[in-house]
């Protein structure tokens, strides 16, 4: 059993705590309003989650989660991940997030920018390509004809292990596309962004992707 700490209680972290308390795992999940606030939520996902601060699910993970707005990302905590696997769905929407010169001119990646705020971490990039009610609607056994397809992206081979497990035992398929370098490929307005398709479908998505958008 791990305890995954989920900084982000919006639609996607709400989904990834169902999806991993559905595999046995435990959840403490924050926000930015406070453990308060998320009464509602935790009496939804049942006894294996309780609310807490970005701190205190930071600390308490085994793993974390990042699902924040991305122009937020400076906000998680970074003490307590040192060492630990950050799973980060973050994307780049400069309407909310204001304009990231870096991320407009390709220079960066929203993956790699958290994985500079977070250098003792493990960071890769997941559930960042997929709507949130698909995480826990669409995923099916392995083997299955035509099984979805999930991006993963890291610096870390052990991030990108874990990531891989992760999703087939919810139910997808793993395209890696490490190092975090080239998660640019995935990111919002490419081919393969929160569209369903199978693991050659996504290749073949990724490798027509243009750097710039």
């Amino acid at each position: 059993m791990t305890t995954f700490g989920i900084i982000g209680a919006g639609h996607i972290g709400s989904q990834v705590a169902r999806a991993v308390i559905a595999l046995g795992h435990d959840v403490v999940i924050a926000n930015s309003r406070g453990p308060e606030t998320l009464t509602a939520l935790i009496d939804d996902l049942g006894p294996s989650a309780r609310a807490a601060t970005a701190q205190e699910a930071a600390a308490a993970g085994d793993v974390a989660v990042v699902t924040v707005p991305f122009g937020k990302y400076k906000d998680v905590p970074v003490e307590p991940l040192a060492g630990k696997i950050v799973l980060d769905t973050n994307n780049y929407y400069w309407e909310r997030d204001g304009r990231f010169g870096e991320l407009d001119r390709g220079e960066a990646t929203t993956s790699g920018l958290l994985q500079q705020h977070l250098p003792d971490a493990k960071v890769v990039k997941a559930f960042n390509h997929i709507t949130a009610v698909d995480i826990t609607t669409t995923g099916s056994p392995a083997g299955t004809h035509g099984r979805r397809a999930l991006v993963v992206a890291s610096d870390h081979p052990d991030a990108v292990d874990f990531a891989t497990d992760l999703y087939d035992r919810i139910g997808f398929d793993t395209v890696a596309v490490s190092p975090l370098s080239e998660s640019w490929r995935v990111e919002r307005d490419r081919p393969a962004y929160v569209s369903r398709q199978d693991k050659a479908e996504l290749e073949a998505n990724l490798a027509k992707a243009p750097r710039t958008i």
